[in-house]
């Protein structure tokens, strides 16, 4: 093992860009939960998947390419009127499908296919940086507006058609900060990393949390720990960042069951 590599400023970017998003993610994935939506994450992650596969078929980096499924989705969703998982496991056979069928006819479809599944992380550059920090910005300043809202039509669904409340408002801010978090994260993160990171973290805070504050702060908690762990293990073993993320966020879900049965 060299532990040098930990400290090469080579690695430095794309430590702070998986970083970030080990936060974001968690974070959106506590309100797709609450919502019953968890799916979304994989739904919008595959359509993600599909759009930047497409983009780097034509030069175009992950980051930028698969943004745009991403929100084709949210945008189709707030169209239909449409809750809950059904419509995300749509999307995740329309992505899987048009993923399969561009790598198959695509020069380079096996490498590209690979590196989305396996995440770009280490390849992260100042344009993934830059994109990533602003996308945390924008989520900073949304977040904290549209939380109340949003749990509040989970408790109360009547409330808003009653008092007749613009909802469309909150709830398609929601679905295109989901879906530009979930289309970063798959082109840096990796398409299922992307996926487990807004799904396991919710699953074990909401196992163990008893509020909603207590929910948030573990699951960036539980994020952030399962993030550095994978970044460690899969470089020093010289393993692809995304399958080593998955393992360790499901070693962390299995540890949280003994916890939650003791």
């Amino acid at each position: 093992m060299n532990f040098d590599l930990l400290f090469d400023p080579l690695f430095r970017t794309p430590f702070l860009v998986g970083l970030i998003m080990s936060v974001l993610l968690p974070l959106l994935g506590n309100l797709l939960r609450i919502r019953d939506e968890w799916l979304a994450a994989l739904g919008l992650a595959y359509l993600a998947g599909a759009t930047g596969l497409i983009g780097l078929a034509f030069g175009i980096p992950t980051v930028l390419g698969a943004p745009l499924g991403a929100l084709a989705g949210a945008a189709i969703k707030a169209f239909v009127h449409s809750h809950g998982n059904t419509i995300y496991a749509m999307m995740v056979l329309a992505g899987w499908c048009t993923t399969m069928l561009v790598a198959a006819n695509s020069p380079l479809g096996d490498v590209m296919g690979h590196a989305l599944i396996d995440g770009q992380l280490y390849f992260a550059g100042n344009v993934h940086l830059t994109v990533t920090v602003v996308l945390g910005v924008v989520a900073l300043a949304t977040l904290p507006r549209v939380s109340a809202p949003l749990i509040r039509a989970c408790l109360l669904p009547r409330h808003e058609l009653a008092n007749r409340l613009p909802a469309w408002r909150w709830h398609l801010s929601f679905d295109a900060l989901v879906a530009l978090g979930m289309a970063v994260g798959a082109g840096t993160l990796g398409l299922m990393a992307a996926f487990a990171m807004a799904f396991v973290p919710p699953l074990i805070a909401f196992r163990i949390a008893r509020n909603w504050r207590r929910c948030q702060w573990l699951s960036v908690a539980v994020g952030v720990t399962t993030y550095v762990v994978a970044f460690v293990v899969a470089l020093l073993l010289d393993q692809p960042f995304g399958p080593a993320l998955v393992a360790v966020l499901t070693v962390a879900a299995l540890l949280s069951l003994a916890v939650r049965r003791r």
